[in-house]
């Protein structure tokens, strides 16, 4: 007698996670047909749903699969199975979607152009060929174009483009690379590309090859990208790039540069393996390197900096711009500086007008303002500067669960917002300085989109506390929430925390510019004792008088005067420089607000080193002293600490008394980086000692500085000490929206009797 044939068993599932717009369901629909398994797969605002029919080997099998042998762009969280009777089905297929039900799938962020889809662009036989718009379920714009969920052709932009019979047929072939790709086109179908002058006159010829001339001739053009509106001219040329830099109102920052691939950004930069990783990777953000002394670049690209902000195409468009041009080039945001990047195609007509000479434009609406991210490379390890395109709105899982919905407003600068939902942190792409209408309008539209998006209504709404800043205003104005106010630099700290997964305690170690401190002053070199419920202030920066307030913020030379005062060497180079408002300026100070900063104790030291005295843009000081440190410097100088608080003067007088010596300023600014390392690690020691504690958690805009966070990590990890760092979220203010959201969450938890395994209080100043 023969055995019988095993049982047939049947089962429902449901997968959560990143699992739309990314080719999952032709994907299940290849692995169910591989295995010999029936049923049927579709889409929902939950995710993923299936049902698979077969024997339990291969239904075992498939479901393994769906989580092992998922897209490159999936991102699956969880995987749920039920039991169902077996119906004796035949076939598997791919159902319509489905919009019942709450909406809790993620957005898949935009994703660079594929080497499948490269190949094809550059095919002389293939119908895409040098189609700009290019993409398949492996590549493509997503959140950019995406309107609604679930995740489909007529909940986005490309709703308005009726696929022709070619793109059809490759959409609903399983076998076909495109199979249920939503934004599918091609030339005969799809968006077209025109060129046009600055007076809106449409240029004829190819306007891939006409823009490529224009660059060449040193003109300006706009190029209409992914997430907004560029800004290009030919890296190389001079007067180019002085004149877009003139016209945009962008006097010092460091532009951006695009190189055609990794040979032509290895003549620019300095490579190493993390750099070609995140450079060729599906995220393709702009990484600040450093630039070869022989790099044919304008000196405008980047003064006084010797990192390059490289980048490589992420789109067909960049791809074809960057060949037909031959050399790098200069790829800035769409817009007049500190405004947002332009992306809708008349306010983009209206707002460059007066500053690209053609516009290189295209008719897909983009419907999410999405700058391009930034990041640096700290001891072989990405840290995020501006999280944003190829990132956002991806979400980010905490190990704790939010009890109800929360909203993290963010901070003024670099700001972002957080919804936090069960364990998904949804942190919006870079907003820009919430400093005039145009960027608050931009951030309160984010607000509004991603919560329809994501279908969350915030119940907590956490905010700064600095009574001037506009998130904060604009939390004070929702009604019907628990507001939750939450200190800036327990923000950086928690912020850091939920990078790392980690609920503490911990001793934080908070670098900045300025916050807003419980006791009245403006904090910003901290040392707390913290988890995500509170924080107890152990240590600090001695506190010195910010004369003029925002003044001392653009004039670090006024910094240099409230840490030197009266009593110093008329010799000294800045204070004869300003010889005339000295007094004034030492005088102003017995009045002022004080700050503890330790951004401003570096704009202190590069006054005093002859660096800069005025800024153009939010941390200039700072970011160029880094820049001019002598790495084979070895000298540090020595800091005073009593009772927790460490004696910046002591730094900036020893700088002092270097420049009036006539140390070079690499070894000045190198001194005053270690003497700094050594005198922060001598507090975090001291509350090591005190809280028994032995994690680190290093966050603030200073702790983007590469130098600073070496020294820091060497010396605190040779001491014992385990060392927390950023590298899914800025350290910068960007971050503050997360770390808002995950404090206001967690004495959600407190409230309920549950706790982080915190023990610290809620903020008072120690």
């Amino acid at each position: 007698m023969t055995a019988a044939a095993p049982a047939p068993v049947r089962v429902r599932i449901r997968v959560r996670g990143i699992v739309q717009g990314v080719g999952y369901r032709p994907f299940a629909h290849a692995l169910a047909a591989e295995l010999g398994v029936t049923g049927f797969v579709g889409n929902d605002p939950e995710g993923v749903f299936a049902e698979a029919e077969g024997p339990a080997g291969a239904v075992e099998a498939f479901v393994a699969g769906l989580r092992a042998r998922a897209p490159a762009l999936a991102v699956v969280e969880e995987i749920a199975c039920a039991p169902l009777p077996p119906t004796g089905g035949a076939g598997f297929a791919i159902v319509s979607s489905t919009g019942d039900g709450a909406r809790t799938v993620p957005v898949s962020a935009d994703a660079a152009t594929c080497a499948d889809c490269l190949a094809e662009l550059w095919d002389p036989t293939d119908r895409r060929y040098r189609y700009p718009f290019v993409n398949c379920t492996n590549c493509g714009p997503r959140f950019t174009v995406v309107t609604g969920v679930p995740y489909d052709r007529p909940l986005t932009t490309m709703a308005g483009f009726r696929m022709c019979a070619g793109c059809a047929r490759e959409y609903a072939d399983p076998a076909d690379r495109r199979f249920h790709a939503q934004p599918v086109c091609c030339p005969a179908c799809g968006p077209a590309l025109s060129l046009v002058d600055g007076a809106g006159r449409r240029l004829t010829g190819d306007p891939i090859a006409a823009t490529a001339d224009l660059l060449a001739d040193g003109r300006i053009v706009a190029v209409k990208g992914l997430g907004g509106y560029h800004l290009a001219v030919d890296a190389a040329a001079e007067p180019a790039v002085a004149a877009l830099r003139e016209r945009k109102h962008r006097e010092e920052r460091p532009l951006a540069v695009m190189a055609a691939d990794l040979d032509a950004a290895g003549r620019l930069v300095e490579l190493d393996p993390t750099a070609v990783e995140l450079l060729t990777g599906r995220r393709r953000p702009i990484v600040l390197l450093p630039r070869r002394p022989d790099a044919p670049l304008a000196p405008s690209v980047a003064p006084g900096n010797r990192d390059i902000g490289l980048m490589l195409p992420y789109t067909p468009l960049h791809h074809l711009l960057a060949a037909a041009l031959g050399r790098p080039f200069v790829l800035t945001s769409g817009n007049v500086s500190d405004e947002p990047i332009a992306y809708a195609d008349a306010d983009a007509a209206a707002r460059l007008a007066g500053i690209a000479d053609a516009v290189l434009r295209h008719d897909r609406p983009i419907h999410a303002r999405v700058d391009d991210s930034v990041v640096r490379v700290t001891r072989g390890r990405a840290t995020p500067i501006r999280r944003s395109r190829g990132y956002a709105p991806e979400p980010l899982s905490v190990p704790w669960a939010a009890r109800r919905p929360v909203l993290g407003c963010g901070a003024e600068l670099k700001s972002t917002f957080c919804l936090l939902r069960d364990r998904h942190a949804v942190l919006s792409q870079h907003i820009g300085d919430l400093e005039n209408w145009e960027t608050y309008r931009s951030y309160v539209e984010g607000i509004e989109h991603y919560c329809r998006l994501f279908d969350v209504e915030p119940a907590v709404v956490a905010y700064d506390l600095h009574p001037d800043y506009l998130s904060t205003a604009y939390a004070l104005e929702q009604d019907g929430v628990e507001l939750v106010g939450v200190q800036h630099h327990h923000a950086h700290i928690a912020s850091c925390l939920a990078d790392n997964g980690v609920a503490g305690p911990v001793i934080g170690l908070a670098l900045d510019g300025t916050g807003f401190g419980p006791d009245g002053t403006l904090w910003g070199g901290e040392v707390l004792v913290a988890d995500l419920t509170g924080f107890r202030r152990v240590g600090h920066l001695a506190p010195v008088p910010l004369p003029g307030g925002a003044a001392a913020i653009r004039e670090p030379w006024r910094m240099a005067a409230a840490y030197l005062g009266s009593d110093v060497d008329g010799a000294l180079p800045v204070r004869r420089r300003h010889a005339e408002h000295w007094p004034a300026i030492v005088s102003l100070g017995a009045g002022a607000v004080r700050t503890s900063s330790a951004g401003r104790l570096f704009d202190a030291v590069a006054a005093v080193a002859g660096v800069r005295d005025r800024i153009s843009y939010e941390g200039q000081a700072a970011i160029e002293l880094e820049q001019r440190v002598d790495l084979a410097e070895t000298g540090g100088y020595e800091a005073s600490v009593a009772g927790g608080v460490l004696c910046g003067a002591d730094l900036v007088r020893a700088a002092a008394a270097d420049v009036l010596r006539g140390v070079p300023t690499g070894a000045v600014a190198a001194r005053f980086h270690r003497g700094l390392a050594d005198g922060l690690v001598g507090l975090v020691e001291r509350a090591a000692a005190g809280s028994g504690l032995s994690t680190v958690a290093l966050s603030g805009g200073v702790a983007q500085n590469v130098v600073l966070v070496t020294l820091l990590t060497d010396r605190l990890t040779a001491r014992g000490l385990t060392v927390l760092t950023h590298s899914r979220v800025p350290p910068n203010d960007a971050g503050i929206s997360l770390g808002q959201a995950v404090v206001a969450a967690a004495r959600g938890r407190c409230e309920d009797g549950v706790s982080d395994g915190g023990g610290s209080t809620r903020g008072e100043p120690g």
